[in-house]
């Protein structure tokens, strides 16, 4: 890949990538081989990225979004999240030790975490309309690991990544979404007892629910949906945190319990 897309840079791309992952090794972002790569594109090496991962045995299990927060949207200098996929191969069990063999330099945040009842189908979806589709909620960490060197890259580089998908765990409370105050849903981020960060639900695009809705509606550009029984990653409520060889990060929740992850 140098400069102008041509015909079979997608699929090249995609491989590139799935093979530093493969290898733990990481790598200078894909545009500077690549600057012609516009986030249309990118989208489109991110779903043949996919279309390997279930050539190859695993099953597309939800999707996740990236970039809720405002500040990480500042930081990027943009004003909308991204969408990538989630396959049964990321699913961690939670207080499971990290696989660090299949990771480069992992990071963890704190997310409210949907799986779905119903199937949710854009163009239109609300946040409203979005809540009746859950089945329950849950307290999550993703681990997240970025295929690119010391996590620099562009929008364009980080959707065609998968959004820098590592792995994630759920917590074991699972709640229906009525009675929840998912705006004040409180967060502490622990790293070995110490407190990193807190937040609250409101910090994704003001109500998680208002996450979802946008999945819905990002998916229903493309003729898909939100399925039954998937899950919905909402997207980082603080900034992710550096998780090193034996640490155990926690993250506590006001009525979603607790999550926890060891290093490794």
């Amino acid at each position: 890949m140098t400069g102008e897309i041509r015909p079979g840079d997608v699929g090249r791309a995609a491989q590139v990538l799935l093979d530093a992952e493969a290898s733990r090794t990481s790598r200078g972002p894909i545009t500077a081989q690549w600057p012609d790569l516009d986030l249309a594109t990118a989208y489109t090496v991110q779903f043949e990225a996919l279309r390997r991962r279930l050539d190859r045995g695993e099953r597309l299990i939800g999707v996740k979004l990236g970039l809720t927060s405002r500040a990480k949207q500042r930081r990027m200098g943009i004003d909308f999240p991204s969408l990538a996929w989630l396959t049964d191969a990321m699913v961690l069990p939670a207080g499971a030790p990290l696989p660090r063999e299949r990771l480069i330099h992992p990071r963890a945040e704190p997310e409210i975490v949907f799986v779905m009842g119903d199937r949710l189908a854009g163009p239109g979806v609300t946040s409203a309309t979005a809540l009746r589709a859950v089945a329950t909620v849950h307290g999550g960490l993703e681990i997240i690991d970025s295929r690119y060197r010391d996590f620099k890259f562009t929008m364009a580089d980080a959707v065609a990544d998968n959004s820098s998908s590592g792995l994630f765990s759920l917590g074991p409370v699972g709640r229906t979404p009525d009675g929840l105050d998912l705006a004040h849903e409180a967060c502490l981020l622990e790293v070995d007892g110490q407190v990193e960060d807190a937040a609250a639900g409101a910090a994704v695009q003001g109500h998680p629910a208002e996450a979802l809705a946008l999945a819905a509606n990002l998916l229903g550009e493309r003729g898909l949906a939100v399925e039954p029984g998937w899950v919905v990653l909402t997207g980082g409520m603080t900034d992710a945190v550096h998780v090193t060889p034996g640490a155990r990060v926690a993250a506590h929740f006001t009525t979603l319990g607790t999550v926890t992850v060891a290093g490794g």
